[in-house]
């Protein structure tokens, strides 16, 4: 894979150059909420643009339908990225029409351009070759060079991640390739003890990263909305928590296999609960109980992780050499929900050990709940680009980038 410090080394003055970004931010209305993965990709678009290189930013937000939708506009990110660079960056109302193709004819040695958002284009996701083919030829018109650094898109096979890179000289970005570093210390050269705390809502979200780390690590914490399933597949009594009924047979055969294969798969022992899901809006007081995970009753919900649970997840990552964590412990966004999300990201900063936070809502969480990033050994921004990595599937946008 070539690096961008290898382009660099060639030249890039007066040159276009293409960068697929993550740009994909939440958004209240306008308001950037998180712009973590923006400033995730200044490191590549400043180098390109001091080195004289006219630089075209392109990223997707969001799932609009193939048409554009004010609600997904890139507009925000594009002001915000020239608030970080400290430059004015133009900004192009379309992907490929006609305000791309002059905007990107307009910059000079070392400016910068955003386009709007790629998913107003339906070739950029479609499932045909030829559709998204022929949207990365449109792209392809608009630059001389190609270098991918939107590491939460590379498990997408899009026209902009898997499509273009065919169609011109091709590097990798600084954020791919510390992305890239980093993942193969968790799966080629791990140090052990390692563990792993996977929470979020959906246990479907996580089986196969689970199948492929019952091989591979010594501890797996659980938490959030998925530990309700593994509680249940227990005989255990859940209330109303969540619960996907079709992944009960899949859960009661990994914790079979964990304890065959000598893999400590660690559940709550105890859990907040409330009549009802909490309003994250107002963040009105939800007074909730604790109870043990084995007496919940019937017509409760479970929530977050009890105090007793967030000791003990604490202790099974204190000895570890390193440590992977995807997916929130509970309702982050709502103070009464937030402390199993907090006791893992303090464990976390408390390890001696190697720690990836592993992209997605537990990067995001790990901002909203005002933790130093700088204190994690790293903080993917890629959730679902590093779970595919770890489930040990080849991710298109990778693939592409090889020579």
């Amino acid at each position: 894979m070539k690096t961008i410090d290898e382009l660099l080394s060639e030249g890039v003055a007066g040159k276009r150059v293409f960068v697929r970004a993550d740009l994909n931010v939440p958004l209240d209305g306008t308001t950037i909420t998180d712009d973590g993965r923006i400033r995730a990709v200044l490191p590549t678009v400043r180098a390109l643009a001091e080195a004289g290189g006219r630089v075209v930013v392109a990223s997707h937000l969001g799932r609009p339908k193939g048409a554009p939708d004010p609600a997904f506009s890139l507009a925000p990110a594009a002001a915000r990225l020239g608030e970080l660079l400290g430059a004015d960056v133009a900004y192009a109302t379309d992907t490929v029409g006609d305000s791309a193709t002059a905007t990107v004819a307009g910059l000079a040695d070392g400016q910068v351009a955003v386009l709007e958002n790629l998913r107003f284009n339906a070739g950029e996701t479609a499932k045909d070759d030829a559709e998204r083919g022929a949207f990365a030829d449109r792209l392809a018109g608009l630059a001389d060079l190609y270098v991918g650094d939107g590491f939460g898109a590379v498990h997408r096979k899009h026209a902009s991640v898997y499509d273009l890179p065919a169609r011109l000289p091709h590097a990798a970005g600084f954020l791919i390739a510390t992305e890239v570093g980093v993942l193969k210390k968790l799966t080629d050269d791990v140090r052990r003890p390692y563990v792993v705390a996977l929470g979020g809502a959906k246990v479907s979200d996580k089986l196969a990263v689970i199948d492929e780390l019952l091989g591979k690590a010594d501890r797996i914490l659980i938490g959030g909305g998925m530990a309700y399933t593994f509680l249940k597949a227990k005989g255990y009594e859940i209330g109303t928590s969540l619960v996907q009924e079709d992944q009960l047979s899949a859960v009661t055969e990994y914790l079979e296999r964990a304890e065959k294969n000598g893999v400590e798969l660690v559940l709550p022992v105890d859990t907040l609960v409330a009549e009802s899901f909490p309003d994250l809006k107002t963040k009105a007081p939800a007074h909730p109980t604790t109870v043990a995970a084995d007496a919940m009753p019937a017509g409760k919900m479970g929530l977050d992780l009890g105090p007793e649970t967030c000791t003990l997840y604490a202790s099974k990552l204190a000895d570890a050499a390193t440590v992977f964590w995807n997916g929130p412990m509970g309702v982050f966004e709502h103070p009464d929900y937030a402390e199993g999300t907090k006791a893992v990201a303090q464990a976390l900063l408390d390890s001696p050990g190697y720690t990836v936070v592993g992209g997605g809502d537990s990067a995001a969480a790990v901002r909203i709940l005002g933790f130093d990033e700088k204190a994690f050994g790293h903080i993917s921004t890629g959730g679902g680009a590093s779970l595919e990595y770890l489930e040990g599937k080849t991710l298109p946008g990778l693939a592409a980038l090889e020579d």
